[in-house]
């Protein structure tokens, strides 16, 4: 594979370029591509139904050596897990959570995936772990049934979420059929990060900079001498954030940092191996002189400040030195003033408030964006230098610390962090996303106020009527100690030297040893083998089976909807408000009709969540029966990669969604499901909300592509994409498309093979390296 370009190309071109397995139409740049996925990460919440729908299609995984499995959003982090007397279900109590990382283990066992058991050491977030283990490497296609994929383009990989159909695809096939994303530029001016500053708010500023819909469409590569001095971790966090920003993914060029980084990690090549010839690889992988840009921001670092969000949506942030917005704040933005007006009320707050004078109940440390060794470094290096009497957890504060993993775990157990963050009265916690997305337990109280690592403070993301505020690592023990949100450069007094060893944390290089251990012997629950059996050899087939086949076919055929069009009034409609977290706990496609907008469906009662808030449009008539749903407000179904907020759609009737953009894996995910989403002008949306306020019943005609207010008699037009419109129309599976091309795949794996051996781990995954990979027996 030639490692050389005519002209001058981006870092997100050459990756692109070097995946394409199959063009059907060179001459057409928005035809859609097959892409070769090199590295692919599951975990147990967006798996179940793609193995259901590989196992009931008579297909197996294609490449299991080239995927890593671990469960981490539903895993309670209470401690326990190594106890001799562990029983899965005695520990994960919940049974929907239970039932999801059952399902897990039985399909990589089924599989044959490598895979990190709840009690494996080696257990964590999933996109911790990618880059821990050095699964995943520069120049690699990598992704993941999880948004913040993302993360992994700090190695110079193209890193990226998908939905569980997709994920189904890349099992069955190792490849996507993908649409290529334009290339934006974030050049950041300066040569360092300001004192007591982050990638975190570094981070935070550019959202609130492009605001959440600025990078759709778009690959982000961050560059400049301000990313060239972030430690790789660091990097990690600015490019998990990405996805907040409404891009498909997020990149920085690999350098020495990068190689050394990596280098004799537990998945890396060894020289034989390869690395050497991998390493003059990745020294090509940057972006070319003189290449082009779709977009391009320029952002001067000397304006970043430590910064915290005062909203609901990652871009809505301030710097701490700053106030809370008022309504009265954008006279001029209509539907701003009344998107604050809500966002104020749901958070406890009127406007104007200094953000120093916001207190705080809890404080949260962890997630995929803060929770690796150099976070909790940085962190307990604020709580050294305030010293044992200023560094205690306010009273009647609650903080806890969730390590990413638990190599990071022991990594700061060895380093004595896990002390200091005891002695200062945090709870030191299993790994685990925790309360980032609040599905295991670890949750907020209504009305509680959060200062959190995480990467999302949604409505209700981190527990019903919780009130969530991000920050940087060092800023929320900040937070923990005086009970308020604070400028951490005013609590602890930096020099640039002090700064090195505080902020920073110190740079280790050595890899921690426990890398490399054996996981801890795991006892097995009894269970019928018959759970576990292998497809026979007769069962790998290139097509679903006819009757199933034509099912799915079916399911996801669009040709014209009728009926009555539900307005939604509102901008950044996410995926937690469509589906929110804990009702993603299921193993099937169907029966997400209730969860649809459920927070604002329902009232907010634990016990029984039935009574309707009938002030909400979808609880009045005609819009209970709604087949259409227009939103007038930009960025629709932006947030996570969960398809569940499509099925929740289908469940409910809705076939078709009208707004003015949307999220780039929803759009994905909605496609895969035979839902059909219209872009339309922001003036045209409004327009047609307006009508179907009326009740009047409406068509959208993918045929002739046109939209008729029936009450009215007005035709809107529209386009589709001719490829997009052709796989609504014929109800088209995209696996069986692939798999029509299978002779492709497997002479682009015979060029790899040979091009990038480096890249290869069958060979690898035999004798004790594959024991060491997969661990130890299941958890029953």
């Amino acid at each position: 594979m030639d490692t050389h370009d005519r002209e001058p190309t981006t870092l997100y071109d050459k990756i692109w370029s070097k995946h394409v397995v199959y063009d059907p139409d060179p001459a057409d740049a928005n035809t859609p591509k097959l892409i070769y996925i090199d590295r692919h990460l599951v975990h147990e919440v967006s798996s179940p139904q793609a193995f259901d729908g590989l196992w009931s299609a008579n297909r197996s995984v294609r490449r299991p050596d080239c995927t890593l499995a671990t469960a981490d959003h539903n895993v309670p982090t209470s401690p326990g897990r190594f106890t001799s007397s562990f029983k899965t279900s005695e520990y994960i109590k919940e049974p929907a959570s239970r039932a999801q990382y059952t399902a897990l283990e039985k399909n990589v066992r089924k599989s044959g995936i490598p895979y990190f058991s709840l009690r494996d050491t080696r257990q964590g977030i999933v996109h911790v772990i990618g880059g821990e283990q050095g699964f995943i490497l520069p120049g690699a296609v990598a992704v993941c049934g999880d948004s913040h994929t993302s993360t992994l383009g700090a190695f110079g990989a193209l890193a990226f979420g998908i939905g569980t159909s997709e994920v189904e695809h890349v099992l069955a096939t190792q490849t996507l059929r993908l649409r290529k994303s334009k290339n934006m530029r974030i050049l950041i001016r300066s040569t360092h990060l300001p004192l007591g500053v982050t990638s975190k708010d570094l981070i935070l500023h550019i959202i609130r900079t492009i605001g959440t819909a600025g990078g759709t469409g778009h690959v982000i590569e961050y560059a400049g001498d301000v990313v060239k001095s972030l430690s790789v971790e660091a990097r990690m966090t600015m490019c998990n954030m990405s996805i907040e920003a409404g891009a498909r993914a997020g990149l920085v060029a690999p350098d020495e940092k990068t190689v050394e980084y990596l280098r004799g990690r537990p998945f890396v090549p060894s020289v034989e191996e390869g690395w050497d010839e991998a390493v003059e690889y990745w020294k090509t992988l940057r972006s070319d002189e003189g290449a082009k840009w779709d977009k391009e921001v320029v952002i001067d670092v000397e304006e970043v400040e430590p910064t915290v969000t005062w909203g609901t949506s990652p871009e809505d942030n301030v710097p701490i030195s700053g106030n809370v917005p008022r309504p009265e704040d954008f006279p001029n933005n209509p539907s701003k003033t009344d998107g604050v007006k809500k966002t104020l009320e749901y958070m406890g707050m009127k406007g104007g408030e200094k953000m120093v004078d916001i207190k705080i109940d809890k404080v949260f440390l962890g997630s995929c964006t803060n929770s690796r060794i150099e976070d909790l470094r940085t962190a307990a290096g604020v709580l050294l230098a305030l010293g044992a009497e200023k560094g205690k957890v306010a009273e009647g504060m609650r903080a806890m610390v969730v390590p990413g993993s638990g190599i990071v775990k022991r990594q700061a157990e060895a380093e004595g962090l896990d002390v200091i963050f005891q002695r200062a009265g945090f709870e030191w916690r299993e790994p685990g996303c925790s309360m980032c997305i609040g599905l295991n337990g670890d949750q907020l109280n209504s009305g509680e106020r959060c200062a959190s690592t995480s990467n999302r403070n949604f409505k209700d993301r981190q527990g019903t009527g919780g009130r969530t505020h991000l920050v940087s690592p060092a800023m929320a023990v900040g937070a923990a100690v005086t009970g308020r949100l604070v400028d951490v450069r005013n609590l602890v007094k930096l020099g640039k030297e002090k700064e090195k060893e505080i902020i920073k944390g110190k740079m280790g290089t050595d890899l921690p040893a426990t890398l490399f251990d054996d996981p801890s012997p795991m006892p097995v629950d009894n269970l019928d083998e018959e759970h576990f059996s292998k497809p026979d050899d007769t069962s790998t087939a290139t097509s679903g089976s006819g009757s199933n086949a034509d099912s799915r076919r079916d399911s996801r055929r669009f040709t014209s909807v009728h009926g009555v069009a539900v307005p939604i009034r509102m901008e950044n409609v996410d995926t937690d408000m469509l589906v929110p977290a804990p009702l993603l706990k299921g193993l099937n496609k169907s029966g997400f009709a209730r969860a649809l907008f459920n927070r604002f469906r329902f009232k907010t009662n634990p016990d029984t969540n039935k009574e309707e808030e009938l002030d909400f449009v979808l609880n009045k008539e005609p819009f209970r029966r709604a087949k259409i749903m227009i939103c007038d407000g930009r960025n629709f179904g932006c947030g996570s990669s969960r398809e569940h907020a499509v099925w929740a759609l289908r469940d409910f009737g809705i076939t078709c969604v009208i707004a003015p953009s949307f999220g780039d894996i929803f759009f994905n995910n909605s496609l895969q499901n035979g839902v059909l989403l219209v872009v339309l002008s922001q003036s045209t949306c409004e327009e047609l909300a307006t009508y179907a306020e009326t009740g009047g019943e409406m068509e959208v005609d993918l045929v002739k592509e046109k939209i008729r207010c029936l009450g009215q008699d007005k035709v809107f037009s529209f386009k589709v994409d001719p490829n997009n419109r052709d796989r609504l129309l014929k109800g088209l599976d995209d696996i069986d498309l692939t798999l029509s091309v299978e002779k492709k795949i497997s002479e682009y794996e015979a060029r790899r093979k040979e091009g990038w051996r480096w890249l290869e781990l069958m060979s690898r995954l035999d004798g004790n390296f594959k024991k060491r990979v997969i661990g130890g027996s299941m958890e029953w």
